[in-house]
C-alpha cells in the first residue's frame, strides 16, 4: 500500500473550544439556506420554500494518509448551493479510508487500509466517540482487522457489532462493539476461498464490501477475487458469522469482479457493480432465503468509450426512482432510471466527476445534492441532482481534500 503524504491546517490547529462552542450555535442560528433567521413574526409567518425545508447536512471524510495526518475531514454543506464548509479534522490512523457510523451516530468507525499493523499482515479498525453538539471525534481505540488491506466497513447487530472486508486478506471479520463505544479483538474471521479468471486481480479471493441486508436479517459479503456475493448469518449473542445455506448468495460473471452493493428502498431489488468489466447487475432479492437472481446486466460507460476504467460505487436515490455508480477512467457518474415494477435500469446520463478517480460518492440528507470524492485529484465536488430526471448538473462548489476515498452523509447538529 502507497503511503500518501499528510494534509494538515494551520488554520484549523489554532481552533479553540470556544470557536466550536460559537460554530455550534451558528448552526442553531442558522435556516438550511445559511441564512440568519429573522428574528421577527413577520418573517416567521412567511411560507417556507423548498429551500428552507431542506435537510442541512455535515459529512466525514475518509481519506488515505501517513499515520500522524489528520486523515478525517468534516465539512457542512449548504443544501440550497452545494457550497462545502469544513469544520474540522482529526487524527484517524494511517490510511482511515472506508468510515461508517452506528444509527445513533453515537460512534464513528473507521478501517485502516494497511498491510502492516503492529507486526502482523494486518490492517486495523479504530473507532471514535462523536460529540452530538459539535460532529467532533474522540478517539477511543484500535484493533487489528485480521486481514490485509481493509477495505470496507458497516454496522449490523442493533448497533452491536462492526463488519470489515479486509482486500487482500480475502476475508472478513466482525467485531463487537462495547458499552463504552471501544471494539473487542475480532469476534470471528472468515476466510474466503477461490480465484477468477484475471490472473492480475483474482489470483485469489478479495473482500471487497460486507453489510447486512434491509432486515437486518442476513450479512452479504462481495468478493472481487470469486466474482461471488456470500451470505452469512451473525449470532447477536457472539458476533460469529455462520455461512449461510446457500453459502453463495450470487455468483456473478467470470472476470466481473464485482466490488459494491447497493438495495432499493423497497428491499425487493438490489445492484451490484462490477469493477473489473464496468457493468451494474439488476439482482432481485428474496429476503427468506437471503440469495439474488438477475434481472439484467448492464453497461456503466458512455458508448463509444475506449480505454481502461474500473466501477468504483454503487447508490440508490431515496426514493427508489434512480440508481448512480463511478467510472474511474472515463471519471464519470452513470445515472440510471430505475423501473419501479421490474428493476430494470435505463440510462439516463453520464456526467464528469469534475476530478479524477472518482472513488465514493454520496447523496445528501435532503436529497438534492450529490458529492463525489475524487481520489487522485484530491478534491470533493457538488452537483445539484434534479428530482424529476435524476440529472446531475455541476454546482461550482468543490474543496480541497487530500486522497478522498469515502464519504458518509449525516444530520447537521
Amino acid at each position: 500500500m502507497k503511503k500518501m503524504q499528510p494534509h494538515t491546517s494551520s488554520r484549523l490547529a489554532k481552533l479553540t473550544t470556544l470557536g466550536f462552542a460559537v460554530l455550534s450555535l451558528a448552526f442553531t442560528a442558522c435556516n438550511s439556506s445559511g441564512t440568519k433567521e429573522a428574528a421577527t413574526d413577520t418573517a416567521a409567518s412567511e411560507p417556507k420554500t423548498e429551500t428552507d425545508s431542506m435537510e442541512t447536512s455535515m459529512l466525514y471524510v475518509g481519506t488515505y494518509a501517513d499515520p500522524d495526518s489528520a486523515s478525517i475531514f468534516l465539512f457542512r454543506l449548504n443544501p440550497a448551493s452545494g457550497e462545502l464548509t469544513q469544520v474540522n479534522a482529526f487524527k484517524g490512523g494511517e490510511n482511515p479510508s472506508f468510515l461508517t457510523l452506528d444509527a445513533e451516530r453515537k460512534h464513528l468507525f473507521a478501517v485502516n487500509e494497511t498491510g502492516n499493523y503492529e507486526g502482523q499482515n494486518s490492517g486495523a479498525v479504530s473507532a471514535f466517540a462523536v460529540d452530538q453538539q459539535t460532529g467532533n471525534l474522540t478517539f477511543l481505540n484500535r484493533v487489528a482487522s485480521r486481514g490485509g488491506a481493509p477495505c470496507h466497513i458497516s454496522v449490523a447487530g442493533d448497533n452491536k457489532d462492526v463488519l470489515v472486508a479486509n482486500y487482500t486478506g480475502g476475508n472478513v471479520a466482525s467485531f463487537r462493539v462495547q458499552d463504552n463505544g471501544q471494539l473487542s479483538a475480532a469476534a470471528d474471521v472468515e476466510q474466503h476461498k477461490g480465484a477468477g479468471p484475471n490472473k492480475e486481480r483474482q489470483e485469489a479471493a478479495h473482500a471487497h464490501y460486507i453489510a447486512p441486508d434491509p432486515n437486518n436479517k442476513f450479512i452479504l459479503a462481495v468478493d472481487l477475487g470469486t466474482d461471488q456475493v456470500l451470505g452469512y448469518r451473525l449470532d447477536a449473542a457472539t458476533g460469529a458469522l455462520t455461512p449461510n445455506a446457500p453459502a453463495v448468495a450470487f455468483a456473478a460473471k467470470p472476470g466481473s469482479g464485482p466490488r459494491h452493493l447497493a438495495f432499493h428502498p423497497n428491499g425487493k431489488f438490489a445492484y451490484l457493480i462490477h469493477e473489473l468489466n464496468s457493468t451494474m447487475t439488476a439482482l432481485r432479492y428474496d429476503a427468506d432465503k437471503g440469495t439474488f437472481t438477475e434481472i439484467e446486466t448492464v453497461t456503466t460507460l458512455p458508448a463509444g468509450f475506449k480505454g481502461e476504467s474500473y466501477c468504483a460505487e454503487v447508490k440508490a436515490s431515496a426514493d427508489g426512482k434512480f440508481l448512480y455508480g463511478s467510472n474511474r477512467g472515463d471519471n464519470s457518474i452513470v445515472v440510471y432510471a430505475i423501473d419501479q415494477n421490474t428493476g430494470k435500469l435505463t440510462t439516463v446520463q453520464h456526467v464528469k466527476t469534475g476530478g479524477d478517480w472518482p472513488r465514493d460518492f454520496n447523496i445528501d440528507r435532503s436529497g438534492s445534492v450529490l458529492l463525489v470524492a475524487n481520489e487522485r485529484s484530491n478534491n470533493l465536488v457538488t452537483f445539484k441532482i434534479d428530482k424529476a430526471t435524476g440529472k446531475l448538473t455541476a454546482t461550482g462548489h468543490q474543496v480541497q481534500v487530500h486522497k478522498p476515498v469515502c464519504v458518509q452523509v449525516v444530520p447537521a447538529p
